[in-house]
């Protein structure tokens, strides 16, 4: 597995090294060993499926208030989708950088979140699929969100027309970013 840094501190986009041969290929597509090497968590609580069926379609960006924070790791099983982390932590040396990434089922690469970074994604062909590992359980009470257009961050989407997105998701509050401590 190669790990290539994002904008994001601890934030990893991952590409699997197969070993290919006429029957097809081999690859590792999870290391707990390797992800805790980069300083990533390396257990899984849960997985979970979410499909798509029209293209556009924003889930997100979703953060977990601390004591449960959840570090995630993504992977597109069918078609592609374009992967945003915001990072809300403000104790961060990347505090309101956001980083994205395309992750495609052809390539089966994959994408690293730590915990307390929002986090959100967008269909970009009808009938995506994407798998996610999750650190924690999830805990209802302690979900929180990010606009996918709030201004504080700017993120650019790549297709802008035609979005999806739930009421839930589109009725998170503007964030208001703390730009200095002193």
């Amino acid at each position: 597995m190669k790990f290539t840094e994002l904008g994001v501190a601890g934030a990893f986009y991952i590409e699997l090294e197969p070993n290919v041969d006429d029957r097809g290929s081999f690859s590792r597509a999870w290391c707990a060993q390797e992800l805790r090497e980069h300083g990533a968590v390396g257990e899984i609580a849960q997985m979970n499926l979410s499909t798509n069926h029209r293209r556009g379609t924003i889930r997100g960006l979703h953060v977990q208030n601390p004591p449960h924070g959840e570090a995630k790791f993504f992977r597109c099983l069918a078609a592609a989708s374009y992967h945003v982390i915001a990072d809300v932590r403000p104790d961060s040396p990347t505090y309101g950088a956001w980083a994205g990434v395309e992750l495609s089922a052809e390539r089966f690469d994959a994408l690293y979140v730590p915990p307390y970074c929002a986090k959100g994604y967008q269909a970009l062909a009808d009938d995506t699929a994407v798998l996610y590992a999750v650190s924690s359980p999830y805990t209802p009470g302690a979900e929180t969100g990010l606009r996918y257009d709030d201004p504080a961050f700017g993120i650019t989407w790549p297709i802008t027309d035609g979005v999806i997105v739930s009421d839930k998701d589109r009725a998170w509050p503007d964030v208001q970013l703390e730009r200095s401590k002193s």
